[in-house]
């Protein structure tokens, strides 16, 4: 079983910064691509920024947002600065991970973690 675990969500003030982390963890045969996508609410899930061959980011995020790995830790992280309020959001990792089970790829979601950014 695969798992991808989320931490370093919270309250934040417009112009702060957080760093968002995700851990992949199982019967990891190898990992392809990991990103961040958020949702707010009433509103569909989004990229934000995705890691792979190419780097990705949204419009909204460029020259704020900065994704970086450490594959040998299965480790994916999100720093976020220049916060503004609409960054408010679920925040979610996502990874194209094929498992030892039967080497097939598959997206795998964590659980999402709070970002606020509020004064």
């Amino acid at each position: 079983q695969v798992q991808l675990v989320e931490s370093g969500g919270g309250l934040v003030q417009p112009g702060g910064s957080l760093r968002l982390s995700c851990a992949a963890s199982g019967s990891i045969f190898s990992i392809y691509d990991m990103g961040w996508y958020r949702q707010a609410p009433g509103k569909q899930r989004e990229l934000v920024a995705r890691s792979g061959v190419i780097t990705t980011y949204a419009d909204s995020v460029k020259g704020r947002f900065t994704i970086s790995r450490e594959n040998y830790k299965n480790m994916v992280y999100l720093q976020m600065n220049s916060l503004k309020p609409e960054d408010t959001a679920v925040y979610y990792c996502n990874a194209d991970i094929a498992a030892y089970t039967d080497y097939k790829r598959r997206d795998y979601w964590g659980q999402g973690t709070q970002v606020t950014v509020s004064s």
